[in-house]
């Protein structure tokens, strides 16, 4: 099975890299930006034509695996064990405004659960990969999660879901709770490079609601063979359907899912002494 899962981490390497040459010949040459149906949710010609090219490798090397692509959907053989989830640019707002924060995800599910990821940033020539049993690492080196022993000093990171102006549940409080907690915490735009950051040591912790599976099929594996760990909220077993993921070095993570599950509702924070006033 290793020489197996050798060949299909080389076969999604081969197509993140060639969908970063199309993201970084598109920027700054964007002609169509459109929303997909919700304020912010962006989709231009370099997604559609990044995910065009691997598509094209995927069938071209795995013609019976399913696929499940954020513009295309669902394609392929849906009873194969193998599922492979692309997000072929994820970051598309910040790519837009020529932000450069932004990277081609794509990650393969055998059985239902994650097993192999590549990241590649098309702005600073990162490539981020890992295979369940192989380790992680960045540009062809071995990477290893952060060694930050205590919430209090660590960086975290988190992002807002594309519905956060239409539910209370929207990580607001979260991330103001969290800030005080810290030593910070950002907010990038790109769950994918979010967890790759935290499988090479940048971050200490990551959690997010709203996600799909192909922001974080990939970035899970990575994290993972990288030596941290990833959960629920709760740290219940991670599900990648349930739009919900917490992930660390491993050495905050009971602390963090402690914080995130205490925090308090943000209409509270008016009256707690020192607390926003």
């Amino acid at each position: 099975m290793t020489n197996k899962i050798q060949d299909l981490l080389e076969i999604a390497t081969e197509a993140a890299l060639a969908a970063g040459s199309v993201l970084q010949s598109f920027c700054g040459k964007l002609e169509e930006i459109q929303e997909k149906g919700r304020s912010g949710d962006l989709v231009t010609e370099a997604d559609k034509a990044s995910e065009a090219v691997i598509l094209e490798i995927l069938g071209r090397h795995v013609p019976d695996h399913g696929i499940l692509a954020e513009e295309s959907g669902k394609l392929g053989d849906a009873s194969s064990k193998y599922l492979w989830a692309i997000d072929p640019l994820d970051g598309t707002t910040n790519y837009a405004h020529q932000y450069p924060f932004a990277c081609v995800s794509i990650g393969l599910l055998i059985e239902g659960i994650p097993q192999i990821g590549v990241i590649f940033d098309p702005f600073h020539n990162e490539l981020f990969r890992a295979a369940k049993g192989l380790g992680a690492t960045r540009n062809r080196r071995a990477i290893a999660v952060s060694q930050t022993s205590i919430l209090t000093k660590s960086l975290l990171v988190t992002g807002f879901a594309y519905d956060r102006r239409e539910t209370a549940d929207n990580n607001y409080a979260e991330f103001c709770h969290l800030t005080h907690l810290t030593q910070g915490v950002r907010r990038s735009g790109s769950a994918a490079l979010d967890l790759a950051h935290v499988a090479c040591g940048r971050l200490d912790g990551y959690w997010e609601r709203g996600l799909s599976p192909w922001d974080v099929a990939a970035g899970v594996v990575i994290v993972s063979e990288a030596g941290g760990k990833v959960t629920a909220y709760d740290e219940s077993p991670f599900e990648i359907n349930s739009g919900r993921v917490l992930a660390t070095n491993g050495k905050i993570h009971a602390e963090l899912s402690d914080a995130l599950l205490k925090t308090p509702p943000l209409s509270s924070w008016g009256q707690q002494p020192g607390v926003l006033g």
